[in-house]
């Protein structure tokens, strides 16, 4: 059995969730996590779940939306997070790419939403582009907020990145990208983050795996995914199967 720990199923590229749903059934993807980016998509993410079995969400605001937020944002989130379905706050982090938000605002509704899941007692989903010193430092002195645990989604880092998230007792969420021909970077941070802590996920409906990249991505890829991994660390597939599907199991306590 696999997990799609991170994929964004009421994204419109999706529409078809039961012929999606189905074929992921098909591949032997029993759960998934479906992401929220800001209140709105948490809402409908958790309605979406609330209809199928085996999907679970995350809840929470994403760094390009921080500006947008009202000052009511947190108890709304917190509200939601009474959904049996809410198994995560995230996904939430930092982006420093031209165009995004002022970093002050990023990183006081990253801290805010650090404190909601340790409220709450739940894990973190981070998402971390262009901004992985400044992401760390914040982790760091904030280390006691993550008593619950978390993951870093869509890990593009190096292998000296991945034992800095390790150190913080943190797991590793490898998707698409970890199967990408010119992704020795992140190949090579498979090879030395141990299985207990890998995660896997698709970030469906985006970055799908070889050989379906560039075409649409779904949580039926979970297991191209998990093959490369076995790969690289020299295993079966089982037993990336069978330990990111404990992993997952226990982090998000599904």
């Amino acid at each position: 059995m696999f997990i799609d720990t991170h994929c964004h199923m009421t994204d419109p590229k999706l529409a078809n969730t039961e012929e999606i749903i189905s074929r992921m059934h098909e591949m032997n993807v029993k759960k998934i996590i479906t992401s929220g980016f800001d209140l709105a998509s948490s809402i409908e993410a958790v309605k979406f779940a609330e209809k199928h079995n085996g999907v679970y969400v995350s809840i929470g605001i994403y760094p390009c939306e921080v500006d947008k937020v009202d000052e009511d944002y947190i108890e709304n989130l917190r509200t939601l997070a009474k959904n049996k379905k809410v198994v995560a706050i995230g996904e939430v982090g930092l982006e420093l790419r031209e165009g995004s938000p002022d970093f002050e605002i990023q990183e006081k509704v990253l801290v805010q939403q650090l404190q909601l899941a340790h409220d709450l007692r739940l894990p973190l989903v981070f998402h971390c582009r262009e901004a992985i010193g400044k992401m760390l430092e914040i982790l760091k002195e904030n280390k006691t907020l993550l008593t619950f645990g978390g993951t870093f989604h869509c890990f593009t880092e190096s292998k000296e990145v991945a034992m800095e998230i390790l150190k913080l007792g943190l797991n590793i969420s490898f998707g698409g990208v970890s199967t990408f021909k010119n992704a020795k970077k992140v190949q090579e941070a498979v090879e030395i983050v141990p299985l207990e802590k890998i995660l896997l996920e698709t970030d469906s409906p985006y970055l799908a795996p070889e050989p379906f990249r560039s075409k649409l991505n779904t949580p039926a890829f979970i297991p191209y995914i998990a093959q490369n991994i076995a790969k690289i660390k020299r295993v079966q597939v089982q037993e990336v199967a069978e330990k990111t599907t404990k992993n997952a199991e226990k982090l998000f306590k599904i």
